[in-house]
């Protein structure tokens, strides 16, 4: 069965290198799509394009340049290079004559070389004991996951460090492919509301996920937790950095992330 975030992410081959695809206004975040819906898009036609099931995507980065407007849109792939265990694609999210976000990922099948972790998963409560977030005031898109705060100060509190965190799914069971895994880089609320008290928009300047397992995975359940965790150290001349991790429930480092974004009037 498809589930929700499946359909509205899902995109078609119109041309060797062209998918087509459709932005849905029920994603809409005050002035624009969510970045993390728009990335998520790109993600499927970029995976599509590849079509190699053992080279997975190590790496995807992409870069808003305006929002896109409800209705379709084009995502237009290059392979930029095909190696022997590397693929480099970038792609182009056009709709009519503008451009809104480009894109570049690399695909790789795993390589033999030394292997560690030093991170740590954080100590938080277990999802069961946590209650979920409620929805009041927030965009509509945070009605399509099951969030539950566990880290940091609540938003507009105006805490001492701009952290949060929490485990997020989708609301209905989702295969934790890469598409998820860019949309859940850019689900949560952004760290820099535990900070601050007035409300304030933070549009994704660009987004970068660097994939730590191979994905999907079949070890990760479709209707398993993950745990996100943001921390935004620097914000100045209307901007910030954030970095993210993300969790299995089992401990496992699935992805990190790193974005810029605006920071703009409410209103």
């Amino acid at each position: 069965m498809t589930t929700r975030f499946e359909k509205d992410t899902a995109v078609t081959r119109i041309a060797d290198n062209r998918f087509a695809a459709t932005i849905d206004e029920a994603w809409w975040v005050y002035r624009g799509p969510h970045g993390g819906y728009v990335g998520a898009i790109v993600m499927r036609a970029m995976c599509d394009a590849v079509d190699d099931p053992v080279r997975a995507p190590r790496s995807f980065s992409i870069y808003f340049l305006q929002p896109p407007e409800v209705g379709a849109v084009e995502i237009e792939t290059t392979i930029e290079r095909a190696g022997r265990a590397m693929t480099s694609v970038s792609a182009r999210l056009v709709q009519g004559r503008n451009t809104a976000a480009l894109a570049m990922a690399a695909f790789s099948a795993p390589r033999s070389a030394p292997a560690y972790a030093d991170l740590r998963m954080p100590e938080v409560p277990r999802p069961a004991d946590v209650a979920p977030v409620s929805m009041d005031g927030a965009p509509p898109h945070i009605s399509f996951y099951d969030l539950r705060h566990v880290m940091g100060p609540a938003p507009f509190s105006g805490g001492r460090e701009a952290v949060t965190g929490g485990w997020i799914r989708f609301s209905e069971p989702q295969v934790v492919d890469a598409a998820a895994v860019v949309s859940y880089a850019d689900a949560w609320m952004p760290a820099l509301f535990s900070r601050v008290r007035d409300r304030i928009g933070v549009p994704t300047v660009d987004l970068s996920v660097h994939f730590r397992v191979p994905v999907p995975d079949g070890a990760l359940s479709p209707d398993e937790f993950v745990l996100v965790v943001f921390r935004s150290p620097v914000a100045r001349d209307g901007f910030l950095v954030e970095d993210g991790e993300i969790w299995s429930e089992g401990g496992e480092l699935i992805a990190q992330s790193r974005q810029l974004a605006a920071m703009l009037p409410v209103g």
